[in-house]
């Protein structure tokens, strides 16, 4: 039977991947935060997998104080290095490693693949840049590695379930102007993204996890009223989600336009490729 090992497991997307492989036919085994501390356990645990799935890290959307950034960053980069290390030390190491990084990392002046970039170079860009550096030292090992730039994840659960509440009393809308860029991913697709490149041995290096279709917040409220059947007239504005939120509300209020370039030229097939469709199947 094969294994996958998963840090994070307990989170929304990392218990919709366990759900999904354990379907499959995988033993799947949640990494828990004691046992990223304890070496021998934790090497003991790498040398029985086969997939290898690094999602931890504290959630994003907060407000961003001085000891929250620093819990954004140790529970990224320390977790990853615990890893790589344990790597180092198997004496049996996984068929790949796929580690997490966002969209953030991109500034928001055009719309940017993999090829095609502009990294920006706030607290967030430079945030996932470590993370990425860090989590591609285990090609040191020569374990195959995949790093997942996250868009938004869209789902039964997640940052969906949390906006549902207002738009079903009639109370969503834009937030600012509505302009700013949204690039998500149906949950589907971003599970059968996994299947997919543990499955096609060629893919190895940084892939955009984003529907090849991206959209505006203006858009993604409009798409969600009209699911609902709800009015979208109150707009949020950005001073109210900046004193929430602080330097944090950047997530909310600046979005990049990302395409998935790698993706779609190694073969993948999304089922999810527009926003209306996506929202059609999560709300429906």
């Amino acid at each position: 039977m094969k294994t996958v090992a998963i840090t994070g497991s307990s989170g929304f997307v990392g218990t919709n991947l366990k759900n999904a492989f354990e379907a499959k036919g995988f033993k799947v085994i949640g990494i828990k935060r004691e046992e990223l501390k304890n070496h021998d356990k934790l090497t003991s645990i790498i040398e029985k997998t086969n997939l290898l799935i690094n999602l931890a890290g504290a959630n994003i959307i907060n407000r961003w104080t001085t000891k929250y950034k620093k819990l954004l960053v140790d529970s990224r980069i320390n977790t990853t290095k615990a890893l790589i290390q344990a790597i180092s030390r198997a004496k049996t190491k996984p068929e790949l490693f796929v580690s997490t990084s966002a969209v953030g990392i991109y500034k928001n002046l055009n719309c940017y693949d993999e090829e095609y970039y502009d990294y920006e170079d706030d607290f967030l860009a430079k945030l996932c840049k470590t993370w990425e550096n860090e989590a591609l030292k285990v090609k040191d090992f020569e374990v195959r590695t995949v790093i997942f730039r996250f868009g938004i994840v869209l789902g039964k659960g997640g940052a969906l379930k949390k906006m549902l509440p207002p738009f079903k009393l009639g109370l969503g809308g834009i937030i600012g102007d509505g302009s700013q860029d949204f690039s998500f991913i149906h949950i589907d697709d971003l599970i059968n993204a996994y299947k997919f490149v543990y499955e096609k041995s060629y893919c190895e290096g940084i892939y955009n996890l984003t529907a090849p279709t991206p959209t505006t917040n203006y858009s993604f409220t409009k798409a969600l009223g009209k699911v609902l059947h709800r009015p979208t007239i109150l707009p949020v504005p950005e001073f109210v989600l900046n004193l929430i939120f602080s330097e944090g509300a950047k997530v909310i209020t600046d979005g990049q336009c990302v395409k998935p370039k790698r993706l779609l030229d190694s073969g993948f097939k999304f089922n999810f490729k527009t926003i209306e469709h996506a929202l059609a199947d999560l709300v429906n």
